[in-house]
């Protein structure tokens, strides 16, 4: 009999590793275009905002409104080079990681511009509506 239940294990090992895998892919979204707005999210979910940068032009992004109480900063931004193998000064990505942390409603939007020239329009913006369940 014990051995029926070691072979009935080891069958079903792969499929709680393939359901392990679908609720680790579940508890992350991951975010890089407004067109993918607004974004229907669960209390308990990490998302991941990436947006193409190139700080060496002294353009930043910049969070405008950082959609709490729904979502809690992880940290702050990381930029990433998109390629090391390209010039100094090529662009990359800028990331942000957040916590959902309540249900609600709330708009996470950031604005592309250099910090010292608050006075003249982004050159881009992205805002995005979040509603957390």
């Amino acid at each position: 009999m014990s051995t029926q239940r070691l072979l009935l294990s080891m069958a079903l090992l792969p499929l709680l590793g393939a359901c392990a895998h679908q609720a680790s892919n579940d508890s992350t979204v991951q975010l890089e275009q407004e067109s993918r707005c607004p974004q229907e999210l669960q209390v308990g979910q990490q998302l991941i905002l990436s947006l193409p940068s190139n700080p060496s032009t002294g353009f930043r992004w910049q969070l405008h409104s950082d959609a709490t109480p729904v979502l809690r900063s992880l940290g702050p931004e990381v930029y990433s080079a998109t390629d090391s193998g390209e010039i100094v000064g090529s662009g990359g990505l800028s990331t942000w990681r957040f916590q959902v942390e309540r249900a609600g409603s709330a708009t996470l939007s950031l604005l592309y511009q250099q910090p010292w020239a608050t006075n003249e329009e982004p050159a881009e913006r992205f805002s995005c509506q979040l509603n957390a369940h």
